[in-house]
């Protein structure tokens, strides 16, 4: 299962964290600019910072969009690079993805077969029918996004139905419907730490990608006490601009690392 890589890798060096490749090209530092591959470069360089703290890395597909050929080929140059250096580390493309017929077996052979990502950020909103061709791979992950940290989130997700909020529903259909292949993962806002302990509680022990530690203002504290599994694992923090555009990227993610251990052991 693509989860066993997650956990091997959670085992091997203690950790939790997954730091967020998030590289925005406009604050990249300026001595990256000059080079041939600049966001790569940054990449490759956060990741040799980092690496030994972390489990996971994830990359919105935005920052690299925006750079249209050149910006897709550092994303997959990035990614080979991690699979030369780092096979063992879990590889997340965030791109909430989701759609209908053959449009998404192309997202499939893009992000999957082409980039070779381990798994993806994907949105339930069309329902199961425009999951079914990520959720098939059951060599990859599919990470539904579920309780999100954005302020505007409650908007539908906190809408009721059957006197339970929305997000609650998408949980328990992902955990009781949707994971036929053991490959599914929920995201959770680490600003709502209520709403991630009840989650625990309907999903077992379902893997819970969380963002929101650092720049939003979510507690590490707080998301481990309500987060973690009956083994202690369970759940991917992340953390982006917080490390990667810091004066020291290896000691913030040391900090947070060393944060994460203390209320996991």
């Amino acid at each position: 299962m693509i989860i066993d890589k997650y956990n091997k890798r959670v085992k091997k060096v203690d950790s939790l964290l997954c730091v967020g490749l998030d590289s925005d090209f406009k604050r990249i530092p300026k001595r990256f600019l000059n080079m041939k591959f600049p966001q790569f470069e940054f990449n490759k360089w956060i990741i040799k910072e980092t690496h030994e703290y972390v489990s996971a890395y994830k990359s919105n597909s935005a920052f690299y969009e925006a750079r249209g050929d050149k910006g897709i080929r550092e994303l997959k140059m990035t990614i080979d690079y991690l699979i030369d250096k780092y096979p063992d580390i879990f590889m997340i493309l965030d791109a909430k993805r989701a759609d209908i017929g053959n449009t998404n077996n192309g997202y499939v052979d893009f992000i999957f077969d082409w980039l070779n990502f381990d798994a993806v950020t994907l949105h339930p909103y069309l329902g199961v029918e425009a999951l079914q061709p990520f959720l098939d791979r059951a060599d990859k992950g599919c990470i539904i996004l579920c309780r999100t940290s954005n302020l505007g989130a409650g908007e539908f997700q906190n809408l009721e139905i059957g006197n339970k909020p929305l997000w609650q529903i998408v949980a328990e259909k992902v955990s009781g419907d949707w994971n036929k292949n053991e490959n599914c993962m929920l995201v959770v806002g680490a600003t709502y730490p209520k709403e991630m302990q009840k989650i625990r509680s309907l999903v077992g022990n379902m893997i819970i990608l969380v963002p929101g530690i650092g720049a939003q203002g979510g507690s590490v504290k707080e998301v481990m006490n309500a987060g973690l599994d009956s083994d202690g694992l369970g759940l991917i923090i992340n953390s982006s601009r917080g490390i990667i555009f810091s004066d020291n990227p290896r000691e913030e993610a040391k900090k947070l690392c060393e944060e994460i251990r203390k209320y996991k052991n």
